[in-house]
């Protein structure tokens, strides 16, 4: 069933298609649009399958527009909405671990190795003991080693009847009461120094 009109041949009157532009029969030329045939039973039919034929392009046509994305805001499609709450299996993010200090080395605090009572900045003559008049004062220091370290010294009296003395810088000053032996202690850190002192 062909949707073209059929024509009829001028020379041999019989029908051929109209896009033809000789006669297939005979060769005759055709002469301008030749003898049209009269609308047969199938022209209603014809144009219906026309119609149907361009009524599915256009549906076609339609939906292709219609599933393009729109590049009218610069390619860029609609934003997906995602919905705010977290899935039954969300894990949260941990903070990250706090960066890691290394501490300075530490050095340990010395300790005292050594300490002595002194006269003159120089240990006593004879170490462990000196004699004093009575009455007459005498200032005494101490050294603590090793030089330098920051630590109390502490000076004590055991005899306090024999002798007495008074705090001064950087040692004490010492005078005698009453003949005799007594004991002076000094103590730096762990360590002391214990001096027998004679009044005469």
């Amino acid at each position: 069933m062909a949707i073209t009109n059929e024509i009829k041949c001028a020379r041999c009157d019989r029908k051929y298609s109209g896009v033809r532009s000789r006669c297939p029969y005979c060769g005759a030329r055709r002469i301008g649009r030749g003898k049209y045939t009269e609308d047969s039973d199938n022209a209603k039919g014809k144009m219906l399958i026309g119609v149907l034929i361009l009524a599915v392009f256009a549906v076609g046509a339609i939906v292709l527009l219609m599933s393009t994305p729109n590049q009218d805001d610069g390619g860029q499609q609609e934003p997906e909405i995602v919905d705010p709450t977290p899935p039954d299996n969300y894990i949260p993010h941990e903070p990250p671990p706090p960066p890691i200090i290394t501490p300075e080395p530490t050095i340990a605090p010395l300790e005292v190795t050594s300490v002595m009572v002194t006269y003159g900045g120089a240990p006593l003559r004879y170490g462990n003991e000196f004699t004093q008049s009575l009455g007459v004062p005498i200032e005494l220091g101490v050294r603590v080693e090793p030089v330098g370290i920051n630590v109390d010294v502490v000076w004590e009296n055991n005899s306090e009847d024999i002798f007495t003395f008074t705090q001064v810088v950087g040692g004490i000053r010492l005078e005698g009461i009453e003949k005799g032996r007594g004991q002076l202690v000094v103590r730096a850190g762990e360590k002391e120094h214990v001096v027998t002192v004679v009044i005469n």
